[in-house]
């Protein structure tokens, strides 16, 4: 089928218009007509099916349609054109059905002239048709903006319950600190406070992600001192703990994730755990020592590197740089665990193992510390983000000497070194964990800035 034609024109006219008609020759007579009341016409389309393409090419200021016998194609058509390339449309025809006249007014008709084509009419139609367009799109901008600013107060309520919550302050405070970063940000109050909601949200999550990488780590150390023979109710605790803690972070997870989006991520994750906990639990068949801690150490280093790509996935639709920071700090703590669990089960005899786990924990050592510098350098940072870091660094070393002074003991001495390496690193543990609680709250992370 050949294509609409178009005959373009010298542009220097006041108003422009396309023209719609079924066949080229009754186009003829109103091109004439329009350039004889001074319209610029910029085409003719001859195909219904391509007149929203020829809308969009063209914009013109009108579009005007002659349609002896208008049927529903019509209607959905300048629907289209509403929604699409909104201008204002007229349409000439001879049918005065009453119900055809309804479905002009609902179909982002502007001018419906039931008594045929006039010449004498085209500029009082072409007046109207631009005046009920400017009069609707006045009207529609006008319910955008009530429907904004209502989306606006409940964004700020919901932002207002976030910082509360947060940072611990009444109503009228958490309202004054979104002010301020509305005016320091230059943005709407609504932006701001969306903001800090899509952010909340995400950070929460990474946080929790970042758990599962720690958590996965301090399993394993917990692990290797109960094969090295330091049994204490504490160890115990701590276990329970973390099992239970990654049970509630998987199930926060599920519920706020989207499922099409991370399904895949998350499952891979859940699966993991599924055969990690039962091995750590001892609900199997208990192997020999060196492989009880092989196949207790693959299956934890795949439930990390699940976490890990599904935190990182996270920080990058988050959208926000901060989260990042948030990312790196609870990174950190899954670091602390690392090169304790390397250091536990390096001295548990198995000289290929003493071997890797030297490796790993010069690995670990040195991502730490790299990070450490880098959080130290930055200006996201409160007080308490300030006095943190300032314990880290300390409760850092002191783990390093105790994993050190451990390597070079032996029996009882060296079971007390490792009770003393484990107990450091839940220190440090700790300290990162109230860090990464502060850079979840700080106001640059809920903000975005």
């Amino acid at each position: 089928m050949a294509g609409p034609l178009f005959f373009p024109l010298s542009s220097g006219f006041m108003t422009s218009a396309l023209i719609h008609v079924n066949g080229l020759k009754a186009a003829l007579p109103m091109r004439a007509d329009l350039e004889a009341a001074g319209i610029q016409v910029l085409g003719i389309a001859t195909e219904r099916a391509k007149l929203l393409q020829e809308v969009v090419r063209h914009a013109p200021d009108v579009v005007i349609c002659d349609e002896p016998a208008p049927d529903d194609g019509l209607f959905r058509t300048t629907l289209s054109i509403a929604l699409t390339a909104p201008c204002p449309v007229i349409v000439f025809t001879g049918d005065p059905d009453a119900a055809y006249i309804a479905r002009a007014v609902e179909s982002a008709i502007h001018a419906y002239a039931v008594q045929g084509y006039g010449a004498n009419r085209l500029r009082p139609l072409i007046h109207l048709a631009q005046a009920r367009f400017r009069h609707e799109q006045e009207q529609r901008n006008a319910l955008q903006d009530v429907t904004a600013r209502f989306e606006e107060r409940g964004l700020v309520e919901r932002a207002k319950g976030i910082l509360m919550r947060a940072r611990q302050v009444p109503e009228d405070e958490a309202f004054q600190v979104l002010r301020t970063a509305s005016m320091h940000t230059n943005q709407r109050l609504g932006q701001v406070a969306q903001q800090i909601i899509y952010s909340a949200r995400f950070a929460e999550d990474v946080n929790r992600c970042g758990q599962l990488r720690m958590l996965s780590q301090r399993l394993v150390k917990l692990y290797g001192l109960q094969l090295a023979g330091a049994h204490s109710a504490q160890n115990a605790q701590q276990t329970q703990d973390s099992v239970q803690r990654i049970d509630a972070n998987l199930a926060h997870l599920g519920k706020s994730l989207s499922q099409a989006t991370y399904g895949d991520l998350l499952g891979h994750v859940v699966q993991t755990w599924t055969q990690l906990k039962p091995v750590l639990q001892g609900t199997q068949a208990s192997p020999a020592p060196t492989s009880a801690v092989a196949l207790t150490d693959e299956l934890a280093e795949r439930l990390l590197q699940g976490a890990e790509r599904l935190t990182s996935q996270l920080e990058s639709a988050g959208l926000a740089p901060p989260l990042r920071v948030l990312n790196l700090a609870g990174r950190q703590r899954m670091l602390s665990q690392r090169f304790a669990k390397f250091a536990v089960l390096g001295m548990l005899g198995d000289s290929a193992l003493t071997q890797h786990c030297d490796a790993g924990m010069a690995e670990s050592k040195a991502a730490f510390e790299q990070a450490l510098t880098y959080l130290n350098g930055i200006p996201l940072s409160t007080p308490e983000i300030h006095g943190g870091l300032q314990a880290a660094g300390l409760g850092w070393l002191t783990m390093v000497a105790f994993a050190r002074d451990a390597g070079h003991q032996a029996g009882a001495q060296r079971l007390a070194g490792l009770q003393s390496l484990a107990t450091a690193s839940e220190d440090l543990l700790e300290v990162f964990e109230q860090l990464s609680a502060h850079y979840e709250r700080s106001m640059q992370v809920l903000a975005g800035t």
